[in-house]
């Protein structure tokens, strides 16, 4: 595709969002679609879209489709658009969910970002670029020393190479710290640490080849695919503990 004809898709795709959150209640908004025929209005454009990215997006706050009483999800006509503006804004300009989050907010204030003319920056979150010294991750968490070198011996936080802690050891601290108000020490989750591992070992071989694609594509592709298999993982195990607990709740 050439520079213009990139430009005025983009601009097509911005305008057609812009059409479905401004213009009210219309025909469109009043058809409620299933998941499978938003499936299908969208793979003529985006072939690689599935069930479980539909449910990631929706995970990740990006849409918000209406339930039946039987649990069903019933998309409108704005549900679409909306999916259709991340879906490009993913594939043509390889933005950041937490980027295409903040354009989705702007679009309820009228004001459409144009996708040509958005700068596609890397999120420093999601690229690992956050560095913290010791003393700034202890700041952040509330963690005291001897508790960072407890998750430290325990694999759960790691120092990056050429010093300091990312945005990974971050999350990882804070997470463990609020953990520990329950009584959950580092040694306690060392078994995450192991699940973990596994996880890194199973979803490596399922990235590595898109990370061999030439270019920003590739590498994008990969970074969202082992986004969406954490989000879904995560879901999985959370069920299997309240099914575990169903007993222990007393439901």
């Amino acid at each position: 595709m050439t520079g213009g004809s990139a430009a005025a898709a983009a601009w097509d795709s911005s305008a057609v969002v812009s059409a479905a959150f401004n213009s009210g209640a219309s025909s469109h908004d009043a058809r409620l679609m299933s998941i499978g025929e938003v499936l299908s209005q969208l793979r003529a454009d985006f072939p690689d879209v599935t069930i479980s990215k539909l449910r990631f997006l929706e995970t990740e706050g990006l849409v918000e489709p209406s339930r039946t009483a039987a649990g069903y999800r019933k998309y409108t006509f704005r549900d679409v658009a909306r999916l259709r503006y991340v879906l490009t804004a993913q594939r043509d300009h390889y933005l950041p969910l937490r980027v295409i989050r903040e354009h989705l907010a702007s679009l309820e204030d009228d004001t459409v970002p144009a996708l040509s003319a958005v700068r596609s920056d890397p999120d420093p979150v999601a690229d690992g670029d956050v560095r913290l010294t010791r003393d700034d991750l202890l700041r952040h968490t509330g963690l005291d020393d001897a508790g960072l070198r407890g998750l430290e011996q325990a694999g759960l936080v790691t120092v990056r190479s050429g010093g300091g802690y990312d945005a990974d050891a971050l999350e990882a601290a804070t997470a463990a710290a609020q953990l520990a108000e329950y009584g959950l020490e580092p040694r306690h989750l060392r078994s995450y640490r192991a699940a973990a591992d596994r996880e890194v070992g199973l979803f490596s071989q399922l990235v590595s080849p898109m990370t061999r694609q030439q270019g920003p594509a590739g590498r994008a592709k990969a970074a969202d695919t082992v986004r969406e298999l954490a989000a879904l993982t995560q879901r999985l195990q959370a069920a299997m503990v309240r099914a575990g607990l169903r007993e222990t709740l007393g439901r």
